[in-house]
Protein backbone atom coordinates (compact mmCIF):
# COMPACT_ATOMS: atom_id res chain seq x y z
CA UNK A 1 0.00 0.00 0.00
CA UNK A 2 1.31 3.19 -0.94
CA UNK A 3 0.92 6.93 0.87
CA UNK A 4 -1.38 9.12 -0.25
CA UNK A 5 0.37 12.24 -1.47
CA UNK A 6 -2.12 14.52 -1.68
CA UNK A 7 -6.15 15.32 -2.01
CA UNK A 8 -7.60 18.05 -3.03
CA UNK A 9 -11.20 18.73 -2.79
CA UNK A 10 -13.18 21.45 -4.77
CA UNK A 11 -12.46 24.38 -2.37
CA UNK A 12 -10.12 25.38 -0.58
CA UNK A 13 -10.50 26.92 3.45
CA UNK A 14 -9.79 30.16 1.83
CA UNK A 15 -12.13 30.01 -1.00
CA UNK A 16 -14.86 28.53 1.40
CA UNK A 17 -14.56 31.98 3.68
CA UNK A 18 -13.87 34.29 0.08
CA UNK A 19 -11.24 35.53 1.82
CA UNK A 20 -7.25 36.04 -0.01
CA UNK A 21 -4.55 33.50 1.27
CA UNK A 22 -2.87 36.15 2.86
CA UNK A 23 -5.79 37.52 4.79
CA UNK A 24 -5.42 38.47 8.01
CA UNK A 25 -7.35 37.16 11.50
CA UNK A 26 -10.05 39.73 10.83
CA UNK A 27 -10.05 39.75 7.15
CA UNK A 28 -10.89 35.77 8.18
CA UNK A 29 -13.23 36.92 10.75
CA UNK A 30 -15.27 38.80 8.23
CA UNK A 31 -15.52 36.26 5.61
CA UNK A 32 -16.39 33.50 8.33
CA UNK A 33 -18.80 35.68 9.64
CA UNK A 34 -20.52 36.61 5.76
CA UNK A 35 -20.23 32.97 5.14
CA UNK A 36 -22.09 31.77 8.29
CA UNK A 37 -24.88 34.37 7.62
CA UNK A 38 -25.65 33.22 4.54
CA UNK A 39 -25.81 29.58 5.13
CA UNK A 40 -26.94 29.63 8.94
CA UNK A 41 -30.31 27.64 9.37
CA UNK A 42 -31.96 30.18 11.51
CA UNK A 43 -30.40 33.18 8.57
CA UNK A 44 -31.65 31.49 6.13
CA UNK A 45 -35.12 31.89 3.97
CA UNK A 46 -35.17 28.68 2.30
CA UNK A 47 -37.83 25.90 3.87
CA UNK A 48 -39.21 26.98 7.09
CA UNK A 49 -40.08 23.11 7.77
CA UNK A 50 -36.19 21.71 7.49
CA UNK A 51 -33.85 21.87 10.31
CA UNK A 52 -31.13 22.99 7.89
CA UNK A 53 -32.01 24.42 4.37
CA UNK A 54 -31.07 21.79 1.55
CA UNK A 55 -27.73 21.93 0.03
CA UNK A 56 -26.73 24.50 2.95
CA UNK A 57 -25.94 22.07 5.64
CA UNK A 58 -22.75 20.89 3.81
CA UNK A 59 -21.71 24.47 3.30
CA UNK A 60 -22.44 25.49 6.86
CA UNK A 61 -20.17 22.73 8.29
CA UNK A 62 -17.58 23.94 5.38
CA UNK A 63 -17.17 27.50 6.64
CA UNK A 64 -17.01 25.99 10.67
CA UNK A 65 -14.29 23.71 10.02
CA UNK A 66 -12.85 26.49 7.58
CA UNK A 67 -12.74 28.72 10.96
CA UNK A 68 -11.48 26.20 13.00
CA UNK A 69 -8.33 26.45 10.90
CA UNK A 70 -7.70 29.34 9.79
CA UNK A 71 -8.48 31.18 13.04
CA UNK A 72 -5.29 29.68 14.95
CA UNK A 73 -1.96 30.68 13.96
CA UNK A 74 -0.74 27.46 14.87
CA UNK A 75 -3.04 25.00 12.65
CA UNK A 76 -3.32 27.32 9.45
CA UNK A 77 0.19 27.31 9.22
CA UNK A 78 -0.14 23.60 8.99
CA UNK A 79 -2.70 24.04 6.71
CA UNK A 80 -0.99 26.39 4.55
CA UNK A 81 1.97 24.11 4.28
CA UNK A 82 -0.36 20.48 3.23
CA UNK A 83 -1.92 23.47 0.51
CA UNK A 84 1.05 23.98 -0.54
CA UNK A 85 2.46 20.12 -1.14
CA UNK A 86 -0.89 19.50 -2.52
CA UNK A 87 0.31 22.02 -5.11
CA UNK A 88 3.59 21.14 -5.71
CA UNK A 89 2.11 17.44 -6.00
CA UNK A 90 -0.52 17.85 -8.60
CA UNK A 91 1.46 20.08 -11.00
CA UNK A 92 4.56 17.01 -10.96
CA UNK A 93 2.27 14.56 -12.11
CA UNK A 94 2.68 12.28 -15.77
CA UNK A 95 -0.73 11.97 -16.36
CA UNK A 96 -4.50 11.56 -14.59
CA UNK A 97 -7.06 8.63 -14.49
CA UNK A 98 -10.08 7.81 -13.29
CA UNK A 99 -11.59 5.33 -11.17
CA UNK A 100 -13.33 3.59 -13.80
CA UNK A 101 -9.74 3.27 -15.46
CA UNK A 102 -8.38 1.57 -12.56
CA UNK A 103 -8.81 -2.45 -11.88
CA UNK A 104 -9.80 -3.65 -8.62
CA UNK A 105 -8.01 -6.55 -6.12
CA UNK A 106 -9.60 -7.97 -3.13
CA UNK A 107 -8.35 -9.93 -0.27
CA UNK A 108 -10.42 -10.58 2.77
CA UNK A 109 -11.41 -7.21 4.37
CA UNK A 110 -9.04 -4.74 1.66
CA UNK A 111 -10.00 -3.80 -1.74
CA UNK A 112 -7.65 -2.03 -3.37
CA UNK A 113 -7.77 -0.42 -6.56
CA UNK A 114 -4.56 -0.60 -9.01
CA UNK A 115 -3.38 1.41 -12.44
CA UNK A 116 -0.52 0.32 -14.30
CA UNK A 117 2.72 2.54 -14.46
CA UNK A 118 4.32 2.42 -17.64
CA UNK A 119 7.40 1.37 -16.01
CA UNK A 120 6.12 -2.05 -15.28
CA UNK A 121 4.77 -1.79 -11.53
CA UNK A 122 1.52 -0.35 -10.69
CA UNK A 123 -0.60 3.31 -8.75
CA UNK A 124 -2.76 2.03 -5.87
CA UNK A 125 -4.58 2.75 -3.37
CA UNK A 126 -6.55 1.20 -0.73
CA UNK A 127 -10.43 1.14 0.27
CA UNK A 128 -9.17 2.23 3.79
CA UNK A 129 -6.99 5.36 2.12
CA UNK A 130 -10.01 6.46 0.58
CA UNK A 131 -12.49 5.51 3.23
CA UNK A 132 -9.83 7.92 5.59
CA UNK A 133 -11.16 10.85 2.71
CA UNK A 134 -14.43 10.12 3.36
CA UNK A 135 -15.04 8.10 -0.13
CA UNK A 136 -16.37 4.86 -0.14
CA UNK A 137 -16.38 2.54 -3.56
CA UNK A 138 -18.94 -0.07 -3.34
CA UNK A 139 -18.95 -3.72 -4.42
CA UNK A 140 -20.72 -2.48 -7.79
CA UNK A 141 -17.88 0.30 -8.16
CA UNK A 142 -19.83 2.93 -7.23
CA UNK A 143 -18.91 6.37 -5.39
CA UNK A 144 -20.25 7.20 -2.18
CA UNK A 145 -18.64 10.34 -0.30
CA UNK A 146 -19.59 10.70 3.10
CA UNK A 147 -18.59 14.38 3.36
CA UNK A 148 -22.08 16.58 1.83
CA UNK A 149 -19.56 19.28 0.76
CA UNK A 150 -17.53 17.12 -1.89
CA UNK A 151 -18.38 15.76 -5.61
CA UNK A 152 -15.05 15.35 -6.32
CA UNK A 153 -11.64 14.73 -5.53
CA UNK A 154 -8.33 13.91 -6.80
CA UNK A 155 -5.29 12.05 -4.82
CA UNK A 156 -1.76 12.04 -6.10
CA UNK A 157 -0.28 8.49 -6.11
CA UNK A 158 3.31 7.72 -6.12
CA UNK A 159 4.15 4.23 -8.48
CA UNK A 160 5.36 1.36 -6.23
CA UNK A 161 8.57 1.75 -8.30
CA UNK A 162 9.55 4.57 -10.15
CA UNK A 163 9.27 8.38 -9.79
CA UNK A 164 5.99 8.54 -11.69
CA UNK A 165 3.16 10.44 -10.26
CA UNK A 166 -0.52 10.02 -11.34
CA UNK A 167 -3.53 12.16 -10.30
CA UNK A 168 -6.72 10.04 -10.11
CA UNK A 169 -9.69 11.50 -10.44
CA UNK A 170 -12.67 11.07 -8.65
CA UNK A 171 -16.06 12.03 -9.33
CA UNK A 172 -19.14 11.23 -7.96
CA UNK A 173 -20.76 10.56 -10.57
CA UNK A 174 -18.44 7.33 -11.29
Amino acid sequence: MLPVSSISAQKTYYEVLSVNEGATYDEIRAGYRFAILNVHPDKSQANPDSLVPSGKQGEFLSAQKAWEVLRDPNSRAVYDKQLQTSRQNLENVAYEIGVEEMTTESTDNLTELVYPCRCGDYFSISSCDLGEMGIVIGEDGKIDFQSLDCTSASVVLECASCSLKTRLVINKSS
